[in-house]
């Protein structure tokens, strides 16, 4: 009995052992099973990463979000946190050149501004590189106006020395103008010589400055208004605020005034853009579409259709000249068939009048007329055949007449 016993306990321990070795090789197995899931889990989702970054399309609704602000409206930066802001730009003074009560002045006017707020402000000074290509194009447009201003001078006083009746004093007056525009294009041409060896690989720089005046809606809005409303109520008190420290800033001898929507976005970008700011001006920003994040090439379709429809249009005026003036010939061609039967025509409808007012007119008379008109038919065909024939005689004369000229001589 003990050993049946000893034998039943050895089998069960075998059987847990073993069972517990399976167990132990399906979890490993398991195991590895899900971490290669987890591998190829992972894969999939870099896959889909990249595919959507690189299917994302950026819009300028999009390009905003990188921004402080959302948006640039009614000469005022519209911040996304419920901030309003208008910026004064000021006129700086030399103050080093001042006279000490002068200083004294500013330095007392300047304190009362200080005194006078009851809002806060922010005082921004912006360097920028002046790029003197602008001013260049402007002085050489102007050059070219010049020109032809002093050739046009050089041309009437050349025509007046050629000119006996011309006065004296008609002379030195175009004289007197004929060196005057001559002066004025050497002028300029020196103003542009220095302005380009100045800008010659040297940078010019300026600064501007500028109060910042902001305005929150917590400060405007007490009950439950529109955006509308409140963008509304945020001008009207951004504009006192603005015409209060222009007025404030005056007595400093500081001219002031407010930035419009445009000036505001130019003095945006050249903040977030410091380094391509005097290489991508404003106008050719917007002109060339850089406002934008990326730009496409049109599609080769669409191109393909434009020219398609360019070439349609060519050919389809190409097409009614030519039917038009067809058409103009078959017109000419029946005005000369009429032309040439003109008085056949004249006869035949002679004779249909003769013969609808027959009963008016008599019977014996209206055929007398047809039988005179008939005649006059017969005549005309007559004179015309002979015609015909005189012409064609004249013609064999004139060609036998060529070839006795050009018969050579016998000798004798």
């Amino acid at each position: 009995m003990n050993d049946n016993m000893v034998k039943i306990l050895v089998l069960l321990a075998g059987l847990v052992f073993l069972f517990i070795v399976i167990l132990i090789i399906t979890l490993f197995i398991i195991t590895i099973k899900e971490k290669k899931q987890e591998r190829e889990r992972n894969a999939q989702n870099e896959t889909l990463k990249q595919v959507n970054k690189s299917s994302i399309i950026y819009t300028p609704e999009s390009i905003l979000d990188f921004m402080d602000f959302e948006k640039i409206e009614d000469n005022m930066i519209i911040q996304k946190n419920g901030k309003y802001l208008m910026v004064v730009e000021c006129q700086g003074i030399n103050y080093d050149l001042m006279s000490e009560v002068e200083k004294v002045s500013v330095e007392q006017g300047f304190i009362n501004f200080l005194n006078t707020l009851r809002y806060t402000i922010q005082l921004y000074i912006q360097t920028r590189t002046i790029n003197l290509e602008r001013s260049i194009d402007g002085y050489k447009r102007r050059l070219d106006d010049i020109q032809k201003q002093y050739t046009t001078a050089q041309i009437e006083y050349e025509n007046c020395l050629k000119d006996r009746q011309t006065t004296k004093d008609e002379i030195d007056k175009l004289k007197y103008e004929l060196v005057k525009q001559r002066n004025l294009k050497e002028y300029t041409e020196d103003i542009i010589r220095d302005i380009e060896r100045q800008s010659l690989n040297q940078s010019i720089l300026s600064k501007r400055y500028y109060v910042i005046i902001p305005c929150y809606r917590s400060e405007l809005v007490a009950g439950d208004f529109d955006k509308t409303e409140v963008e509304n109520m945020a001008f009207s008190e951004l504009y006192t605020r603005a015409r209060s420290v222009i007025n404030s800033l005056f007595s400093c001898q500081v001219m002031g005034r407010i930035l419009n929507s445009e000036e505001l976005v130019e003095l945006l970008y050249i903040a977030y853009n410091r380094d391509e700011a005097d290489l991508f001006w404003m106008d050719k920003i917007k002109e060339a579409g850089f406002e934008e994040l990326y730009s496409t090439a049109p599609d080769v379709m669409d191109k393909k259709i434009k020219i398609l429809d360019k070439q349609i249009e060519e050919k389809s005026i190409e097409l009614a000249n030519s039917k038009i003036s067809e058409a103009r010939r078959e017109k000419d061609i029946e005005y000369a068939e009429k032309e040439k039967n003109k008085q056949k025509l004249i006869n035949k409808k002679a004779k249909e009048l003769i013969k609808k007012h027959t009963k008016y007119i008599g019977t014996d008379i209206a055929q007398r007329a047809i039988n005179n008109l008939d005649n006059i038919s017969s005549d005309n065909n007559k004179d015309k055949s002979q015609l015909d024939k005189n012409k064609e005689d004249n013609n064999n004369d004139i060609v036998q007449q060529k070839e006795k000229r050009g018969r050579p001589r016998k000798k004798q």
